[in-house]
């Protein structure tokens, strides 16, 4: 019992599901031989960026930082004081703003971490090909390590993480429960992962905090697969769809994001932080607005959504994009820029630094894994 096309989408066989009932299927004396070789190199590649948060020599989270007199981040990293409320603060309230604003951020990347795990695992009851099974069997491994490492983060820092925002819990579950498999293959692999690999990024680049730079480089060396393994998808799906299926996933793939960008971090779901600092959430709202109605600001506040850059990249090189969404997409990045620019990701630079570090460590030799061969040697 296969599942219908319309649920696959299904163009390259390495990509066929069953149903997640369907164990028997599993049994096929002919499909354990019916192997791809597509995630043969992402699969070899797992032993070269192996780590654990439970161990200190990757990783300690005894590392002390003064919540009370510390940024962890630049304060112009916050999108609220980059506006009028930064006049109605003074310095300690700024810090909480920005720290609690962190918590926030971390909080919302573990619950993700949480829905890459269990999406992963689902993965496993369902792809039939025994590449695709094994891949996601250790994407499972790595995400739960995250979810590990990211607890263990806001455990040290702020002692429990912050409840989840309604619009991402909302895509989460929609995310881990449909039985869409292109839904699950294009809104993880490809959106959100590309999300986060970007979000990884700029906290790496930017934070105060070494600890957190540390964890979001390990992170990160797992996450440039993950986001290949979605690239390797769309290289041997999208260019082979008909318009219409193409067009449906397209539209979705906008959709998700603009529920993203326009929802995740609303005001109202920071109320609490916003409360403790003697500011109301609609009078915060207004200020955002008023802010960019200023074209100077709306410059300045463009740069802030940088994070979403790597994701709109990778639907843009993945053909997700199209001359129909572009125009959605150019308010928040110059999609001919990504036009002009090659397939790596801000992100793979410093997955590769990861890697090395990660080789020094457990005591492996090489130079980078698949990312030192080109971009696109992973899909090879």
């Amino acid at each position: 019992m296969t599942m219908k096309a319309a649920d696959q989408i299904t163009i390259d066989p390495a990509y066929d599901a069953v149903a997640p009932d369907d164990f028997p299927s599993m049994m096929e004396v002919d499909r354990y031989g019916q192997r791809s070789t597509a995630f043969d190199k992402i699969i070899s590649a797992t032993h070269d960026h192996f780590w654990d948060p439970l161990d200190p020599k990757y990783i300690d989270f005894s590392e002390p930082w003064d919540l009370d007199n510390e940024m962890l981040i630049p304060e112009d990293m916050n999108i609220e004081l980059r506006t009028a409320v930064s006049d109605k603060l003074d310095e300690k309230q700024k810090i909480y703003l920005v720290n609690e604003s962190v918590r926030w951020t971390m909080s919302s990347i573990l619950h993700g971490e949480q829905g890459a795990l269990n999406l992963s695992a689902s993965l496993c009851h369902i792809m039939k090909d025994p590449g695709a099974q094994e891949y996601a069997a250790n994407q499972t491994r790595e995400e739960a390590r995250h979810v590990t490492g990211f607890s263990r983060y806001i455990q040290a820092r702020w002692g429990k993480p912050a409840p989840c925002g309604t619009v991402l819990e909302e895509l989460l579950v929609e995310l881990v429960g449909t039985p869409v498999v292109w839904k699950k293959l294009v809104g993880m692999q490809m959106v959100l992962e590309g999300l986060a690999m970007g979000t990884f990024a700029a906290f790496y680049q930017k934070t105060h905090d070494p600890l957190l730079r540390r964890l979001m480089q390990l992170v990160m060396t797992d996450e440039a697969f993950h986001h290949k393994f979605g690239k390797i998808w769309a290289d041997r799906t999208v260019p082979n769809l008909p318009p219409e299926e193409r067009d449906m996933i397209e539209d979705w793939a906008l959709e998700v994001f603009m529920r993203l960008m326009t929802n995740s971090s609303g005001p109202e779901q920071k109320k609490h932080m916003y409360e403790k600092v003697g500011l109301d959430w609609r009078w915060v709202q207004g200020a955002l607005i008023e802010a960019m109605t200023d074209k100077k600001m709306r410059s300045e506040m463009r740069s802030s959504t940088s994070i979403f850059r790597t994701l709109i990249k990778t639907l843009l090189k993945a053909g997700i994009i199209t001359e129909r969404t572009a125009p959605k997409y150019a308010a928040y990045v110059d999609i001919q820029e990504l036009y002009a620019e090659g397939d790596r990701m801000v992100g793979d630079a410093i997955a590769e630094e990861g890697i090395k570090y990660l080789k020094e460590i457990n005591g492996a030799g090489g130079d980078g894994g698949i990312f030192a061969l080109g971009g696109s040697s992973a899909a090879e």
